[in-house]
């Protein structure tokens, strides 16, 4: 007999498309494991096969995550590649429970933008245009760079800033780029770029915090000098 495959399922009941449609939260553990192990056996489907093993551990998480390759294998269509992939989610669980969450920057002012982003433009000989999306408390999201120019200019698409920073549900923007040439006064370039960032923003109700130009030592704010 061939195994009872999920594909077979209607799809709205298929662990796979209804994470994609309903997100992890809305499936229970044993359909979360049958999209791990991707089969069952010739008798279960694997979200059946899964919903027997966990009721073998009196559905705790952590009971499974104390069986052995072995213990697993006893159950029909349960080969060690598919134990030993349950037994790997199991520890990646551990590992998380015990890492510290990830501290993201404060980019709420000048001085903080520059310090995240002059140790990486500090040495550049041309010029890169930097996008920093951040959230309603001013923690960055996604830093990522646009353009990367000449020795005088770089080319920045408005339309490309605005883009990211919606698929990222950026509330609140930043941008930066360097000065090569040390001086850190903007140019007429600089001014008629912001000016459009800064209308893009407000059209698309995203807060635009500030324009920061870097040199090797110092920095311009557009915030600070009263421009935005």
């Amino acid at each position: 007999m061939e195994k009872i495959s999920i594909n077979h399922w209607d799809e709205q009941d298929r662990p796979r498309e209804k994470m994609m449609r309903l997100g992890a939260a809305a499936l229970s553990d044993a359909e979360l494991l049958a999209i791990l192990i991707g089969s069952g056996s010739d008798r279960q489907s694997a979200v059946d096969l899964m919903r027997t093993v966990l009721s073998d551990c009196n559905y705790n998480l952590n009971t499974l995550g104390k069986k052995t390759v072995n213990d697993l294998c006893r159950y029909h269509g349960m080969g060690p590649a598919k134990a030993i992939t349950i037994l790997a989610a199991c520890e990646f669980g551990k590992r998380r429970k015990d890492a510290v969450a990830e501290e993201r920057p404060d980019l709420g002012s000048a001085t903080a933008i520059y310090n995240l982003m002059h140790p990486k433009l500090q040495d550049l000989d041309v010029e890169e245009f930097h996008i920093l999306m951040l959230n309603q408390s001013f923690k960055l999201i996604k830093e990522e760079c646009v353009s990367h120019g000449g020795i005088t200019e770089t080319a920045v698409d408005v339309r490309i800033i605005i883009k990211d920073a919606l698929l990222c549900n950026t509330t609140i923007l930043a941008v930066c780029h360097n000065h090569p040439s040390g001086s850190k006064r903007p140019s007429r370039q600089d001014d008629q770029l912001t000016d459009r960032i800064r209308k893009a923003c407000e059209l698309m109700r995203i807060y635009f915090l500030d324009h920061v130009i870097i040199t090797d030592g110092s920095y311009y704010s557009y915030r600070e000098e009263g421009r935005l």
